[in-house]
């Protein structure tokens, strides 16, 4: 134990001086996979002992569960804006209202490049970190430690000696460039909508209420200043970063001092051209006073600093000539125009295509092909078409219509209700079914992880693939003589080599293929890409009906799921409640004697006797008027909406999946996977053996961690068929706690506090090895 426990603190420390390196000084002295082998051995130590987990352990990056929101928390020192200026006559005009203010005394600058990030204080006690809050309104922002604690250059710790007992880092969070570039580009191939620039996309991502959602996306940090620090520094703000740097927080490393306007114009001039080269988006330059004295005696008014100011260079725009307009149809049948003009350089790239988002843009816009317009990047990513020339229409300038119908399969059009978006309505159109198949096949859903991107383009292409059912037809010959189609010589040695590698391959995607019919209702239900049905409601209306029978009959009923008005899922429990209790089936009786067609008043007067509703006349108004008599409201009354009534479901999810459930293309689409033998009960994968009871019957389990191999969605949906609770905190209840790589320290102790079991990964496996669920 002595021998591990000096181990695990001295990675600790060696993974801390690498982070370091990496992220404060750029001087990386590791490659990637020697800092994986270092992680790798720290998680495996932990693993064995989480009794020796720390807070500011590395691997505490990724860790804990969903959180419920974020607290609203109040700065110790304001967090005031930054005034603009956008032009040297303005920044002089500045550096006259600082003389001005600090008569007779000499001053410096320093200049930053400004980063343009999310605003963020992470406060740091006695060396650890406390505490991450976004600016806000200035004086209170949210609460968002636990997705801070997920950026790898925000560090957990302070490195060195002499850190205060108090810091509070002021700093940016930003998205960089390449990252955001990777996850736009894969939720582009997924059908998804892309973030319009880094910065909206950074302050989306922070809030997130899954840290580990958070961590996919590397955010990054940088520190431009300091709030409220203990002891109070003295001398200059400069030599402040630059011990923060020292204690391993990363700080600007492009800081320039400067001691006149001509000098500051200087550097301005010179990061107008460098800016692009930065992994970061910056939308320009800050000017400091560098001495804190002098800060102090210039004080603030009530929004701004009166010692800093922001030169903000203008988006650069560059005109073009718009040839044409094209349109791409997503996996939900979304259609994009997409317009084509002549290349420009802009922002250090050439670009000569931007999308036009939709329709009702091209009409503010007013844009037609042959157009003069003005293309700038968004957050300097993404490009767009942000105005027209009209003065230099052209007379044969070509207005921009919809298609009449779809560009990919002809098939007919529709706009979203209340909406801005133009849709292809045909269920069988090849673009959006390549994209479902796509989504159909993913790990969180059917899980055919060998269907790649390209197989699934030639199935459909080849026409092989019209439905998800055809897959379960596919044979090895099928996906053989597919890709041998492409070798047209029969005696080419290459083409006998591809044979051969080609039918180990088609072998292993039937076979995942033929597995995943196994996967059950909650998959199945996740993969169809029913708006609003993701995994988490697939999971509770599979635990709720059951299978796939009980469910279509439960949408085809009309008071499950065209719920009264007024009635929503809690007044909808209520009257369950009511109308199947003895008070209810009473006032029923009572009512019904009474033999009145007008039973209103009656209702409404023994359901405030009761108690437990808002609202009781509208209710029953709406009541009356779609159920008639209160016999018929009685009878349906503790079965009405329930769909929506399922706890984090409601009217707009049971809606949507209603709408898929009872028409023609659902059914069908049902009915075919059936034929084919796909299983569409809530058992799925590890059905119950013959004569077995379910290894975790009853039992409450937290699991924290990763699971090798294995996505939490998976573990969770394995614990259930086991018969167990998945649950995400610790409690008295708790059976027992599951330790995976990077076991959040709270739960482990909160384990021991309460006395729960704790185990890891190998014996939780064992656990469930009969239901042949993670083995």
């Amino acid at each position: 134990m002595a021998s591990d426990a000096e181990r695990i603190e001295s990675i600790r420390r060696e993974i801390r001086r690498h982070d370091r390196l990496y992220y404060v000084e750029a001087a990386p002295e590791i490659s990637d996979r020697q800092y994986d082998e270092l992680m790798d051995e720290l998680k495996a130590l932990e693993a064995a002992h989480p009794e020796l987990i720390a807070p500011d352990s590395p691997t505490q990056r990724v860790g804990g569960e969903p959180i419920e929101g974020f607290a609203k928390v109040a700065h110790d020192v304001p967090m005031l804006s930054i005034d603009n200026t956008y032009s040297l006559e303005e920044l002089r005009e500045y550096d006259q209202r600082v003389a001005k203010g600090l008569p007779g005394q000499e001053y410096v600058y320093t200049v930053e490049p400004k980063i343009d990030g999310v605003a963020a204080s992470i406060r740091y006690e006695n060396g650890l970190l406390a505490r991450a809050v976004t600016r806000g309104d200035g004086r209170t922002g949210d609460d968002v430690t636990v997705n801070a604690r997920t950026i790898k250059s925000i560090p957990l710790s302070l490195v060195g000696e002499g850190a205060p007992a108090v810091l509070e880092v002021r700093g940016e969070i930003y998205w960089p460039r390449e990252e955001f570039a990777r996850f736009n580009a894969a939720r582009a191939e997924a059908g998804e909508e892309t973030f319009a620039n880094p910065r909206n996309g950074a302050a989306g991502t922070l809030k997130q209420l899954d840290p580990k959602a958070v961590a996919e996306r590397n955010l990054a940090f940088v520190a431009h200043g300091f709030g409220a620090v203990e002891p109070t520094p003295e001398g200059p703000a400069s030599e402040m970063m630059a011990a923060m740097g020292r204690w391993g927080v990363p700080v600007n490393s492009h800081a320039r001092t400067c001691r006149s306007v001509e000098e500051i114009h200087a550097v301005i001039d010179e990061w107008a051209t460098r800016r692009y080269d930065l992994p970061y988006e910056m939308d320009g330059m800050v000017v400091k006073v560098d001495s804190l004295a002098h800060r102090a005696a210039l004080g603030a008014t009530s929004r701004y600093p009166r010692w800093c100011i922001a030169y903000k260079y203008a988006a650069e725009r560059a005109e073009t000539v718009l040839r044409e307009v094209s349109f791409q149809v997503g996996r939900l049948g979304t259609i994009t125009p997409v317009a084509h003009f002549d290349p420009v350089q802009l922002a250090g790239t050439t670009v000569a295509n931007a999308s036009l988002h939709n329709f009702d843009q091209i009409d503010r816009l007013d844009v037609r092909v042959g157009d003069a317009i003005l293309v700038e990047k968004a957050g300097e990513i993404i490009p767009q078409v942000v105005q027209v020339v009209t003065a230099r229409r052209p007379k044969d300038a070509r207005p921009i219509r919809p298609p009449a119908a779809c560009p990919a399969c002809e098939g007919q059009t529709a706009r979203d209700e209340g909406g801005v978006y133009l849709r292809c309505i045909n269920p069988e159109c090849p673009a959006q079914l390549k994209e479902r198949l796509r989504f159909f096949a993913g790990r969180d859903q059917m899980n055919i992880e060998s269907l790649g991107d390209a197989v699934v383009d030639r199935l459909v292409e080849a026409g092989l693939i019209r439905h998800f059912a055809d897959l379960h037809r596919l044979t090895i010959d099928d996906l053989v003589g597919l890709e041998m189609s492409r070798y047209p010589n029969p005696k080419s040695p290459k083409k006998e080599i591809v044979q051969r590698l080609m039918h180990k391959s088609a072998e292993k995607i039937v076979s995942e293929i033929s597995k995943s019919k196994a996967m059950g209702l909650a998959r199945l239900l996740a993969g169809l890409g029913i708006p609003l049905v993701g995994n988490s409601v697939a999971d509770m209306l599979a635990a709720k009906f059951g299978s796939i029978d009980s469910l279509i009959c439960a949408a085809n009923r009309r008071d499950y799921l065209a719920p009264v008005p007024e009635v929503g899922p809690k007044t909808a429990e209520a009257l369950r409640t009511y109308f199947a209790s003895k008070e209810g089936q009473a006032a029923v009786a009572k009512i019904q004697s009474q033999r009145k067609s007008e039973w209103a008043e009656d209702l409404a007067r023994e359901l405030r006797v009761w108690g437990g509703m808002k609202g009781i006349n509208r209710v029953v108004a709406n009541l009356v008027n779609e159920f008639k008599d209160i016999e018929t409201l009685a009878r349906l009354a503790p079965e009405m909406d329930e769909i929506a009534a399922i706890p984090g479901i409601g009217s707009e999810v049971a809606a949507s999946l209603r709408k898929f459930l009872v028409g023609d293309v659902g059914l069908r689409i049902i009915r075919d996977l059936k034929a084919a033998g796909v299983d569409m009960t809530a058992k799925g994968p590890g059905a119950e053996a013959e004569g077995g009871d379910k290894p975790l019957a009853g039992k409450t389990v937290v699991v924290t961690g990763t699971l090798q191999g294995y996505s939490r969605s998976e573990v969770q949906a394995a614990i259930k068929i086991a018969g167990g609770n998945p649950t995400s905190s610790v409690t008295g209840k708790t059976d027992f706690l599951v330790t995976g790589d990077s076991p959040g320290a709270k739960k482990v102790d909160d384990a021991r506090k309460h006395g729960v079991e704790i185990i890891g990964e190998a014996e939780f496996r064992k656990r469930l090895a009969k239901w042949g669920e993670l083995t």
